[in-house]
């Protein structure tokens, strides 16, 4: 797989007179940190010119909406850059650092953008590595895994699963950090301690020096290559070395320090662990956030993976009797153990899949919990483990009346998402108007039950809540506190209780002031303290031998202002409600379908606080609303992704829909109630305009119909009318006749499913209507499609375009008819597009009045793929099968939790079931994919080149495209070139 290059945006969308109207508020008094004008003439950098003329236009980033969206990370921190910078490959680096070297500036690096204490934050030339350094490849079966910094975790180890084989960091940011991240600040997380973090299992690194010399510490002849190339470095990391391994306390220092978690400086063990220079080198990088290199490839060892595996999640009366068994636990060689205190456990309350007892907790409770698991390859192995810690705990665990320990998958992965959303949670649960500042300190493992109680109450004498929770096995503690930096007196409070956690840590514990979250900014100021004046003097050499200039994170760490914790902490005023929760994680990041084009949920949501922040007015907010509309509303694909992949389920796009709503005009809610109340005319309507064009298409060819669509979007509006695409099919036909007597179940055939046929490219022209009442028939099941179906929809035109009013009428009238055609919920109703099937399931519910909502709770419906597994499949002739079919899960299967079932009938019909792993949303989104057709091309890029990859390999048999959408699978053809259709319709074909 490689990185494919975005596609561009059109250049300076119009500003939105909707956008204007949706995002109005009453000006408000700014806030003390609003930016000021000159984020709106960046463009007149004089750097600029020169990075235009060494990157593609596109990725020399410099709007007001760039910069703003870039300014803000998962920290407590707040930086404008000058410019952002998006270079393609390695030369490209290398010419941007020289251009930013000479003219005397300082760049930053920033992929995931989740680090937690401001390492990617920089305000001068920031640099994405995410964009475009996407490059991965599993080697030797799995035992070691090549990656650019770009690649989400995540989706390396679901790469290396099939072999087995695992990364050791485990972050529980996972889902969103890349491999740069994961190695510039030496993740570990839950599982991976001290043996298993980055600085034991990277390999070998391709790094670009400050000077642009390049590094493969691979290469057979490295070593000779760094000494001819930079002999300077060479010499001063070879002096570097001698002197440390002369100097006895300095060397005792380093092995004691980094015997339990730290990330806090340098790995200055590196020259006590390597000989050669070029050996030493990869390990220095491990943890230095981009401040003494440019890492542009790594290979790591890899882990392998029991297949089985125990788990358990223990209640204990208070976190000091948790805190207690963490040391016993270890010396059974628990892979896992987690701590929760009461506060961390209560910001899970409501959360879908927490365990009653957390949500029943009372005020005045102060349970915890122990989150421990053991994997291994032979169940003797989970045995002794499970009766290890029915024996360790059993003297306080709490009695749940159940097992201690389950080796459910399911259930563990749902204590371990739980968990993983564990920051996000907290952070969703702060007051109004303050900041999440998280720190994880870390103590020798067998001090931790006195250290939890002692940090705890730190934290309350300053006024602070009281949570802490983290990676018990190492002693690693993670503690919150909610901060408004605009309050001055809470400001002051922050700051002494930052100084009695330096002596409460260093003094008392000899512990880390970092153990995971790298150095960062909110502990740049405290590292002499940790270390002492001779070992930082040590870093301060290393520093300056490898960017003698200052080039790279000026500032980061090894910053000699003591204001550097407390400088640039960034205000929280209120927005929309549903978005204040977000504490900028950048969890919903991965999975957005504008994320190579636009904006993501996380920089809508910065963007709306920076608006707040300048009150509303001025020329920085009238700026920011221009861009807006494009790079927030209507680029926003309304497909709720997000909410999926928010531990806090903030669904952005559904906030974005409103803004459509709040800016759409009187005449485009009139037309929708128009349509809502004539929906018959516009499925005939849409029918003919495919037919018309069927019949013209050999005459004027795509060119011309496109030509006609852009006449009809320069009249009736590029937000109503779509585009032309060549993938467009001729019209649906009519509805195979059902009969109703003795029919087991109601089809609703959905609209999309009505108006458009089958793929032109498909063998035979088959849709998923017919196929699904053959597959009854087949399968000796009767269900009947209504004579009134035609003129019925889910909603979901009316709520993706803002129509509520046409939105509200459709909701009522198509409720109306389920009721009867289901003879008052009797009849369960099936119906054949995921994304209608959770329109009416679901989205049409908030649009109901008290009767018809009571009317809707009592209805059964299911979606098409799920009634046809459990169902249909039981009764059909086995299938023939494919040699191999290519999945595309949609966001509404996801949604609706039927991505399993989809996979399930796939199974049934092929030898090979294929889902690339970077698969998320098309953002074909009904229409939106025809308004925007760059949205759908970069919304898809990772998952076609997956399929493309795939298809290059071999393959025994058929091929197919399946999915279970109409308009998705339109939207993936046009972007692979292959022809999708409804896993439906290929299990109908199979099984003839």
């Amino acid at each position: 797989m490689s990185a494919v290059t975005s596609t561009s945006a059109p250049s300076a969308p119009q500003p939105s007179r909707r956008a204007r109207r949706a995002l109005g508020h009453a000006p408000t008094p700014p806030a003390p940190d609003a930016l000021g004008p000159e984020v709106l003439t960046a463009a007149e950098d004089p750097l600029v010119p020169q990075l235009r003329q060494i990157l593609d236009a596109d990725d020399v980033l410099t709007s007001t909406t760039d910069l703003v969206r870039y300014s803000s990370d998962a920290s407590p921190y707040r930086m404008l850059p000058r410019v952002v910078v998006r270079p393609q490959n390695t030369q490209q680096l290398i010419a941007v650092l020289a251009a930013v070297k000479a003219a005397g500036r300082g760049v930053t690096f920033r992929a995931g953008g989740t680090s937690l204490n401001g390492q990617s934050q920089g305000d001068d030339v920031m640099i994405d590595m995410r964009e475009h350094f996407r490059d991965i490849e599993v080697l030797e079966e799995g035992a070691r895994l090549r990656s650019e910094p770009g690649v989400i975790l995540f989706r390396a180890n679901a790469l290396l699963a099939p072999k087995g084989r695992v990364l050791g960091p485990d972050p529980a940011s996972g889902s969103a950090a890349t491999i740069g991240g994961v190695f510039a600040n030496n993740a570990s997380g839950m599982t991976a301690g001290t043996r298993y973090n980055s600085y034991t299992t990277i390999d070998s690194v391709t790094a670009v020096l400050a000077s642009g010399t390049v590094v493969d510490t691979a290469a057979p002849d490295a070593d000779d290559r760094l000494r001819a190339a930079e002999p300077d470095l060479y010499a001063a990391l070879e002096a570097i070395r001698d002197d440390v391994r002369a100097d006895a306390d300095l060397t005792a220092l380093i092995r004691r320090k980094f015997s339990i978690k730290n990330t806090s400086g340098y790995r200055l063990d590196a020259f006590l662990d390597a000989d050669r220079p070029v050996d030493i080198l990869p390990l220095l990088l491990v943890g230095s956030e981009g401040t003494l290199a440019a890492v542009v490839e790594t290979v790591w060892r890899t882990l392998e993976t029991g297949p089985r595996r125990s788990t358990a999640f223990l209640r204990f009366p208070d976190v000091t009797s948790a805190a207690a068994v963490v040391a016993p636990l270890n010396a059974v060689e628990a892979q896992a153990v987690e701590l929760m205190d009461t506060a961390s456990l209560r910001s899970l309350q409501g959360r879908a899949g927490t365990p009653q007892w957390i949500n029943d907790l009372a005020p005045d409770a102060t349970d915890a919990a122990i989150l421990t698991e053991r994997r291994a390859a032979d169940t003797a192995t989970l045995d002794q483990f499970e009766a290890d810690v029915a024996r360790i705990v059993g003297p306080t665990v709490v009695d749940m009346g159940e097992s201690l320990t389950t080796r459910e998958a399911g259930r563990a992965a749902l204590y371990w998402r739980l968990r993983s959303g564990m920051l996000p949670s907290i952070g969703a649960s702060r007051p109004a108007g303050t900041a999440l500042i998280t720190e994880d300190v870390v103590v020798p493992p067998e001090r931790l039950p006195q250290a939890v109680a002692e940090l705890q109450a730190l934290l309350v004498k300053h006024g602070f809540l009281g949570a802490v929770n983290g990676h018990a096995s190492a002693g690693n503690m993670h503690f919150y506190l909610y901060l408004d930096a605009t309050d001055d007196e809470r400001l002051g409070a922050y700051r002494a209780f930052m100084e009695e956690l330096v002596d409460l840590i260093v003094d008392r514990y000899d512990g880390s002031l970092k153990g995971e979250h790298g150095t960062g900014r909110n502990m740049a100021p405290f590292i002499t303290r940790e270390w002492g004046e001779a070992a930082v003097a040590m870093m301060w050499r290393v520093k300056r031998a490898m960017d003698p200039a200052g080039l790279l994170g000026p500032g980061v760490f090894l910053n000699d202002d003591p204001e550097a914790a407390f400088d640039g902490l960034k205000s929280m005023p209120a927005i929309h409600p549903h978005l204040n929760p977000c504490i900028e994680c950048g969890f919903c990041e991965p999975v957005c379908p504008s994320r190579h084009l636009t904006a993501t949920p996380r920089q809508r949501i910065v963007l709306q606080r920076e608006l707040a922040r300048q009150g509303h007015t001025g020329p920085v907010a009238e700026r920011i609303i221009d861009e807006y509309a494009y790079e927030a509303v209507d680029t926003c694909a309304g497909d709720s992704s997000c909410s999926i992949a928010c531990p806090v389920d903030i669904d952005t796009g559904r906030v974005m829909k409103e803004l459509r709503r709040d800016g759409a005009p009187a005449l485009a809610q009139r037309v929708g109630v128009t349509l809502a109340k004539h929906w018959g005319i516009a499925e005939i309507a849409g029918r003919t305009a495919l037919f018309a064009a069927k019949a013209i298409r050999p005459v004027i060819g795509d060119r011309g119909l496109s030509a006609i669509t852009s006449l009809g979007r320069k009249i009736g509006g590029e937000e109503l009318v779509p585009s032309w695409i060549a993938e467009l099919p001729g019209p649906a036909p009519a509805l195979p006749p059902t009969e109703r007597a003795g029919a087991e179940a109601v089809f609703f055939a959905a609209c999309i499913n009505r108006i458009f046929g089958a793929s032109r490219a498909a063998a035979e022209p088959t849709t998923v209507s017919e196929a699904f009442v053959a597959l009854a028939a087949r399968a000796g099941h009767a269900i009947w499609i209504p004579d009134d179906l035609a003129s019925m929809c889910c909603g979901t035109v009316w709520h993706s375009k803002g129509l509520e009013e046409g939105n509200v009428i459709m909701a009522a009238e198509v409720l109306d008819r389920m009721w009867r055609w289901s003879d008052a919920g009797r009849l369960p109703i099936i119906v054949d597009a995921s994304s209608c099937t959770l329109g009416l399931a679901h989205d049409i519910a908030e649009l109901l009045d008290p009767e018809r909502l009571a009317k809707h709770r009592k209805l059964q419906i299911i979606d098409v793929m799920k009634y046809t597994r459990e169902v249909l499949l039981p009764d059909l002739p086995q299938a023939q099968k494919l040699g191999l079919t290519v999945l595309h899960p949609t966001c509404s299967m996801n949604m609706l939790g039927i991505t399993d079932d989809l996979k399930t009938l796939a199974g049934a019909v092929s030898q090979e079931v294929f889902v690339p792993i970077s698969a998320t949303c098309c953002a074909f989104a009904g229409d939106r994919g025809m308004l925007h057709p760059e949205l759908t091309a970069t919304a898809t890029e990772e998952e076609v080149a997956q399929v493309k990859a795939r298809l290059a390999e071999p393959v025994e048999g058929p091929v197919g495209f399946a999915s279970g959408n109409r308009t998705c699978e339109l939207g993936m053809e046009h972007a692979t070139g292959q022809p999708y259709e409804s896993i439906i319709v290929t299990l109908e074909r199979q099984t003839r």
